[in-house]
């Protein structure tokens, strides 16, 4: 040991005066606590080390056996291993990094696999592009051996947000949505799960409300995109006392002759047609407030002209006008979460469309939405030119009579989510440059549609006075383009399968005609499996080359359509049966709709002139537009909107030349649906009921 002398004065050598005995030292020791724990399989506990004797009371811990026996962090927290050993002790030792001589070890008793898993907080309203962070305990006992799910999801998705590792949640930007019991398409909550990683049936789960700040009440000039409507869209059962109160969205703003006007539909703002010019505007909507009244909300415009849903002329069109209240409407026309940037928390900023007059929908343009009940959300055009049959209206708020309206010439965006009741009256703006490109009012659980903004503008125009959009520069919709961005919505047909006899007339028409098929240059192989411009019917594929120029491929064969499936080199060639397609299938990504040319979008119009009335006259049949064929990339379709479970008559695979392609859906619907989105007010017994209510029809 190195001498070590002590006292003033005293350097290398010993000098007279100073003490020449060595110093006192003192033994190191180490201890743990606890010194015996029971540990659960999957959970973990922590330990702690106490070393006196030394400045320095580091410890290295270990585990012996190794990871047999679990494992321990630097700090001391011990792991279990996934199952319990045997036998099913394991030692904890403490090793003083001054002196590894000197140790301390503690008693693990491993007990079975885990019974129980709970989340905490079990319940929470996340807002939309917002986090929060859930814990796990395992057995009663706090513990990181799980795996977080979102909806069944490990990590989670985009469309219902991710969770980390650590179970930090991250909320999409849109609300998820969901098909109820009538069809409609509304807004729901996700499950945040933890898995217990040694055993995969213990789990426990938490609810998530994703609450879009569109139905906020806000203070000052509004923005866009929010929550609103007519202050008299509610209505009252004088036998149950309970008000039923309404609600969407104020989309946009407009300019006409100097003063500017919020833009929504004529069942948001004018209560489908029973409304009166004058009627004030509220933000939020009476669905959003705590009463069902407008204590709580404010006027910020005051209704100007609408569309008369029933009696108004040709093109019909959902839409209405309400004029600003001074200092209450943000004059440069923002919308919520629309803008090009995000700030510090990633959150998009508002932002005001490309002012204008918009521009026309493309088949497979982006677009995106900010509305009162799903907040932003983005997808694709998915067909144009739509006519679209009795679409469901309500005079009222969950009560009155209903009728329904015939419209021309819509915009169908693809997929149910996105948007629900409630979001009608959003302006939808292409994704790449904010132009408006339609105004939401109707939808189904799987589609969206919306007037051409090019035809609610023109409805307005007054005394040569002209209605275009207050914005701003074109600029991208960035919240379309963050890492925690809704999915693009997807037009797929869940669900379809093929019958075995149609399967069997496919093969047989594919090898009555297989030398002829084979003989396209273009074409690698050919087989059989689903169409997917009508999954419920067999269709003869076309392994093809992709880039090569078509030779004519039939659109059908002995009335079995076909499909074509593009790649570079297919693995198999010649004819192949049903299984051999579907594993080539399986390597080839398809989108949900393709461009088309210009001319290909003029031959799809000449047939839809020449056939849309005819085939709106078919049982089941509630649309017909233009969109692309999914069988045939390059090709325009005529798109068929069926509804659901509805008896209709055999489908063409081809008319007049042009593909068919089937949509199934529950009813188009608007108007009745935002009613529903809220539930019912109880009045106080002592409450005197609106004299409205009374005249309510």
């Amino acid at each position: 040991m190195r001498r070590v002398f002590l006292g003033l004065g005293c350097a290398t050598v010993l000098l007279a005066g100073c003490g020449g005995t060595s110093p006192k030292t003192t033994a190191i020791t180490i201890s743990v606590a606890p010194t015996a724990a029971s540990v659960a399989v999957g959970n973990t506990q922590q330990f702690t080390a106490t070393v006196t004797g030394t400045s320095n009371a580091a410890v290295t811990w270990s585990v012996a056996g190794g990871a047999a026996n679990g494992t321990i962090s630097i700090t001391g927290l011990y792991t279990t291993p996934a199952t319990t050993p045997n036998p099913p002790q394991a030692t904890v030792t403490a090793t003083s990094q001054a002196d590894s001589t000197k140790f301390a070890s503690a008693t693990v008793t491993v007990t079975g696999a885990p019974t129980s898993v709970s989340v905490s907080p079990s319940a929470a309203s996340v807002a939309n592009f917002g986090t929060q962070q859930f814990t796990a305990s395992v057995n009663g006992a706090p513990s990181s051996a799980v795996t977080w799910e979102v909806n069944g999801i490990a990590g989670g998705s985009q469309t219902i947000g991710f969770i980390s590792t650590s179970g930090l949640y991250v909320a999409p930007s849109g609300v998820p949505t969901k098909s109820d019991s009538k069809g409609n398409s509304i807004t729901t909550t996700v499950t945040v799960s933890a898995v217990s990683q040694a055993n995969g049936s213990a789990s426990g789960s938490a609810t998530v409300t994703i609450q879009p700040g569109n139905q906020n009440a806000q203070s000052g000039a509004i923005q866009l995109g929010t929550s609103g409507g007519n202050a008299s869209d509610s209505s009252t059962n004088t036998t149950t006392r309970t008000i039923t109160c309404c609600g969407a969205t104020l989309g946009s703003l407009v300019t006409r002759g100097g003063a500017q006007y919020i833009l929504s539909n004529t069942h948001v703002l004018a209560r489908s047609d029973i409304a009166q010019i004058g009627d004030p505007i509220i933000q939020p909507g009476l669905i959003d407030t705590a009463t069902c009244t407008t204590s709580g909300a404010r006027t910020v415009a005051n209704l100007s002209a609408f569309y008369n849903l029933e009696t108004g002329a040709l093109p019909k069109i959902d839409a209405a006008i309400a004029q600003i209240v001074a200092g209450n409407v943000d004059a440069s026309g923002n919308v919520l979460y629309l803008g090009a940037t995000a700030d510090a928390n990633g959150v998009p900023v508002p932002g005001a469309p490309h002012a204008g007059s918009g521009v026309g929908a493309t088949l497979g343009m982006g677009v995106a939405k900010s509305g009162r009940s799903t907040g932003l959300t983005c997808s694709t055009v998915l067909a144009v030119a739509v006519n679209v049959n009795a679409v469901q209206y309500q005079k009222g708020c969950g009560t009155g009579t209903t009728f329904t309206v015939n419209y021309t010439n819509q915009v169908d965006i693809a997929g149910g989510s996105f948007s629900a009741q409630g979001d009608s009256g959003s302006l939808i703006v292409s994704q790449g440059s904010a132009d408006p490109v339609a105004l939401l009012f109707a939808g189904s659980d799987t589609d969206t549609v919306g007037n051409p903004v090019g035809i609610v503008l023109n409805f307005f125009a007054s005394g040569g006075n002209n209605v275009t959009f207050v914005g701003g520069g074109a600029h991208a919709v960035i919240g379309c383009s963050l890492p925690n961005k809704p999915a693009a919505a997807s037009s797929t047909q869940a669900g379809a399968t093929v019958a075995p006899e149609a399967m069997q007339n496919a093969t047989a028409a594919r090898d009555a005609h297989a030398p002829e098929l084979l003989a396209h240059s273009e074409v690698q192989a050919i087989g059989v499996g689903a169409s997917r411009d009508n999954p419920h019917e067999a269709a003869i594929l076309f392994f093809v080359t992709a880039g090569q120029p078509r030779t004519g491929i039939p659109a059908q064969v002995d009335g079995v359509r076909t499909r074509i499936v593009e790649g570079s080199v297919f693995a198999r060639r010649g004819a192949l049966s049903a299984e051999e397609s579907a594993q080539i299938e399986e390597a080839t990504a398809a989108p949900e709709v393709y461009p088309i040319s210009e001319a290909e979008l003029v031959r799809a119009k000449r047939v839809h002139q020449a056939s849309a009335q005819e085939q709106m006259s078919q049982p089941g049949v509630q649309g017909v537009g233009i969109s692309s064929s999914l069988d045939a990339p390059g090709e325009a379709a005529l798109m068929i909107f069926l509804e659901r479970g509805a008896a209709h008559n055999p489908l063409p695979p081809v008319i007049d030349g042009l593909r068919t392609r089937v949509r199934e859906s529950s009813r188009f619907r608007a108007g009745a649906g935002d009613a529903s989105s809220r539930g019912a007010c109880t009045l106080p017994a002592s409450k005197t009921l609106p004299q409205q209510a009374s005249t309510k029809n």
